[in-house]
């Protein structure tokens, strides 16, 4: 099998060292570990140039666009590491799929309104990469055999130079507002509650949107918003309409690595405090929580159902259950799910599957759409969608895009939402939903 080639450039730990030279490119993207502020993802990873740009095209199905990715990869040829290196990408596909690719996936309802316009999945087929190992401390360009010589020595001068681009300035033009007043949520809420009593539903998250006008540089907004709320699934990618997708997710959707798959669902928050005593007691009721563990263990049924679909039959495992993580503004209550992928799948199967996730619909998944799909005014775009990379070898991980923004047309958008259950008080998830994005809008506020 072929191999790529690997050209060492010096590590840096931040990625805007290397991705300012490139982040108003074409095609332009970065998933990013957010090291050193976040500590629990390992690999960096940018790109831009890209050989082609799929998107989701006007009533096509999901699985016939999960299949043009899949013609791409084989397009692109398969290729290997050199032996002894450990990288998560070999050349492949790179980009997002929205929460609204799920209506390609499912038969859902129509109601709620399309009025940020962003297409429902895009992604870039790329021969070369630029992956940063923060554990062995190594950055390396990895250009897939593919890749003609000029187009390896353009890159390999282009991150040898010195760096001498600059980020301009960013400012909301206005505080960031929600879109529904409490007492339109407390209506949308009550409905989900009706929902629950008559039996067709167990658990709904229910989002609100916030929106500002906005100008200057996301790049900017980017930088500000990951020293504030640095998480492991960071991201940015550039649009060719300008737009901007801004991701500062926790959340692990699906990876593939060498046919084992893992989800990690988060559900369960609680706010952190500069109080150490009271951060400890609101951690402790984290970890305790009846309601909490049962919202979180109703989606691990929920994933573990997904992902049986693609999973070889009784590979379906659950390793970790209401485990703490914490963040800067917020406790999660996380659990992971495991499976080894069936022999006759792979990493795209297992999207469609199992998108979007289940930690960001309710249960049962599908009818929890049509639930969302009725009360939320609005689409949901980005937010719940995915970031994700799928390379020829068949590795592939993705975040769930939650603390996400969007910033296209004179405007950033970003979402906050929770489960609703049962015994749900609606006063205190909607202060949930804006509790989980409140450093976001913060911080945008004071550039």
């Amino acid at each position: 099998m072929p191999t790529c080639t690997l050209h060492t450039l010096p590590y840096q730990p931040d990625p805007a060292t290397y991705f300012a030279r490139l982040r108003q490119a074409p095609g332009a993207i970065l998933l990013d570990s957010a090291r050193p502020g976040a500590e629990r993802g390992r690999f960096d990873l940018l790109s831009a140039w890209p050989l082609q740009q799929l998107q989701a095209q006007p009533e096509e199905k999901g699985r016939a666009f999960l299949q043009r990715l899949r013609d791409g990869l084989e397009q692109l040829g398969s290729a290997q590491l050199p032996d002894g290196i450990e990288l998560p990408f070999a050349g492949g596909l790179i980009g997002y799929l929205s929460y609204d690719f799920g209506r390609r996936l499912e038969h859902l309802p129509s109601l709620s309104v399309d009025d940020l316009g962003l297409p429902d999945a895009q992604l870039g087929l790329y021969a070369w990469a630029l992956v940063t190992d923060h554990q062995l401390r190594t950055s390396q360009l990895v250009l897939h055999p593919s890749l003609e010589t000029a187009e390896r020595e353009r890159l390999i001068a282009l991150f040898e130079a010195p760096d001498g681009s600059a980020s301009g300035d960013f400012k909301l033009l206005a505080a960031m507002q929600g879109d529904l007043r409490p007492e339109q949520y407390q209506a949308a809420f009550d409905q989900v509650q009706r929902y629950i009593q008559a039996g067709d539903c167990y658990q709904i998250n229910l989002t609100q949107r916030f929106r500002a006008p906005c100008q200057g540089d996301p790049w900017r907004a980017y930088q500000a918003l990951r020293e504030a709320c640095p998480t492991p699934f960071s991201g940015y990618q550039q649009l060719a309409d300008g737009s901007a997708l801004l991701s500062f997710s926790p959340e692990r959707f699906v990876r593939v690595s060498q046919g084992q798959v893992e989800t990690r669902p988060i559900k369960g928050t609680r706010p952190r405090s500069a109080d150490p005593a009271i951060d400890a007691r609101n951690a402790e009721e984290l970890r305790h929580s009846a309601k909490d563990r049962s919202e979180n263990l109703m989606i691990v049924d929920l994933l573990r159902n997904d992902l049986g679909r693609t999973c070889q039959i009784g590979s379906v495992k659950v390793p970790e259950l209401f485990s703490l993580e914490s963040y800067p503004n917020v406790h999660h209550l996380v659990s992971s799910i495991t499976g080894q992928l069936a022999n006759d799948k792979d990493a795209l199967d297992l999207i469609g599957d199992s998108f979007p996730g289940g930690s960001i619909t309710g249960a049962p998944k599908i009818r929890a759409m049509q639930i969302i799909d009725e009360l939320e005014p609005s689409r949901r775009a980005l937010y719940c969608g995915s970031l994700l990379y799928i390379d020829v070898r068949g590795e592939m991980d993705s975040s769930i895009a939650i603390r996400s923004l969007l910033i296209k047309d004179g405007q950033a958008s970003c979402w906050g939402g929770g489960a609703v259950v049962a015994d749900s008080d609606w006063e205190s998830e909607f202060e949930e939903s804006i509790a989980k994005v409140r450093m976001l809008m913060e911080t945008l506020q004071r550039l």
